[in-house]
């Protein structure tokens, strides 16, 4: 056991100041990531949010149909800052086109039908694929909403009724999301990040420390030594987890700089040494499953360039958990913390949304995490033993 522990850290320590000797790949891997992650999340948020803040204060230019049909609607939503323009020949073509955000149909029929004091019914043309047309939409209709309930509250004002008469239950709402919570909502894709970061963050380590000696010939007279093998492969495995643990830990400092440095509007997230310690803490069993399974891709394949080859698709998993929860949101279930990728999903953003993590949860986490990069470890040491390895193609 103590040439095992000694071989492990022997190799391990060896890895490392070979990789720190080749300074551009190490400033790629350990300062990508934490400059790249923050200006990202905080320019797309910024962007975002200007965006928004456009559309809500902005003058809405409405192309109606029909305006002159509804002098007095057409005014009233002057008052809202939503102005009338002439609509285009053809609203749908110029809504699919982008040209304007909505359009706004008054039938023939209004005049008439506001004359008897019945119901008059205006159509919102709007195309709900695109994103940037929401806010403008919601203006329309919570201003029409708005028109239609004053003019109804005069009407039953005229006629000697109150207003309420016509309202058999108002519903009150009550929003129980903390600030964490809303804020986190727009850190949806920030676990992909990290948890892509945790995955694939020792990967040219890995694969240079097995494919890339074996096509040096360097692997074969390692082997060749008394050392156990799987304290060879295990000392490759730990100097890639460690230097992966030490761009996550850049990554999680350089996000609460940002955050705290940020302008107030955009400080999303309150990242406190806790919580700093918690997403290492989930993100350490991701680092050990991707650290041993390109070590037994780099264990099977004959080249460096094959190895990477698997880098597009395994780029693709982390990916998958959340795209499915932003389609198809689920609750929150046990057995969630022991699938890859999703439990490491779900763990990040109860962090990032101050929600409690049981005891359960944090065991059922751990133990899957672990026991899957165990079973990785297992499966590379046999690759390992195996007398071809240190060969060459």
């Amino acid at each position: 056991m103590s040439l095992f522990r000694n071989t492990l850290w022997t190799v391990a320590r060896k890895e490392l100041i070979d990789l720190f000797r080749d300074r551009r790949t190490v400033m790629l891997g350990l300062l990508m990531g934490p400059i790249l992650f923050p200006v990202l999340i905080l320019g797309v948020g910024s962007m975002a949010e200007k965006r928004a803040r456009t559309q809500l204060e902005s003058v809405l230019e409405l192309p109606v149909i029909g305006a002159g049909h509804a002098p007095n609607l057409v005014r009233y939503l002057g008052t809202r800052d939503i102005e009338a323009i002439e609509a285009p020949a053809d609203p749908e073509r110029a809504l699919r086109e982008q040209e304007h955000d909505v359009v706004l149909r008054i039938p023939a029929d209004f005049a008439e039908l506001w004359r008897q004091s019945r119901m008059a019914t205006v159509e919102i043309l709007y195309d709900s694929s695109r994103q940037d047309s929401r806010i403008p939409v919601e203006r329309v209709r919570a201003a029409l909403a708005q028109y239609s309930q004053q003019v109804g509250a005069l009407r039953m004002i005229s006629r000697g009724l109150s207003p309420e008469a016509t309202v058999a239950v108002m519903a009150a709402q009550r929003d129980v999301a903390t600030p964490e919570a809303r804020r986190g909502m727009l850190l949806a894709f920030l676990p992909y990040l990290l948890i892509l970061s945790a995955f694939l963050g020792g990967a040219y380590l890995v694969i240079d420390v097995t494919a890339g000696e074996r096509e040096r010939q360097s692997l074969e007279p390692l082997l060749a030594t008394p050392s156990s093998r799987s304290a060879i492969m295990s000392g490759k495995i730990l100097a890639a987890c460690l230097f992966g643990m030490l761009s996550l830990a850049l990554i999680v400092v350089a996000f609460r700089l940002s955050f705290a440095l940020a302008p107030r509007s955009m400080q999303l997230v309150s990242v406190s040494a806790p919580m700093m310690l918690q997403i290492l803490l989930v993100l350490m069993p991701m680092v050990l499953i991707g650290t041993t399974l390109l070590t037994l891709i780099a264990a099977s394949v004959k080249s460096v360039k094959e190895a990477q080859s698997y880098m597009s698709v395994l780029m693709l998993l982390p990916i998958i958990p959340t795209v499915v929860l932003l389609v198809n949101p689920v609750k929150d279930q046990l057995w969630q913390f022991a699938v890859p990728f999703l439990a490491q999903n779900q763990m990040l953003l109860k962090l990032v949304r101050s929600e409690w993590i049981t005891p359960l949860e944090w065991a059922t986490y751990l133990g899957a995490g672990f026991g899957l990069g165990l079973l990785l470890w297992i499966a590379a040491a046999r690759l390992y033993h195996r007398e071809k390895l240190a060969i060459s193609a």
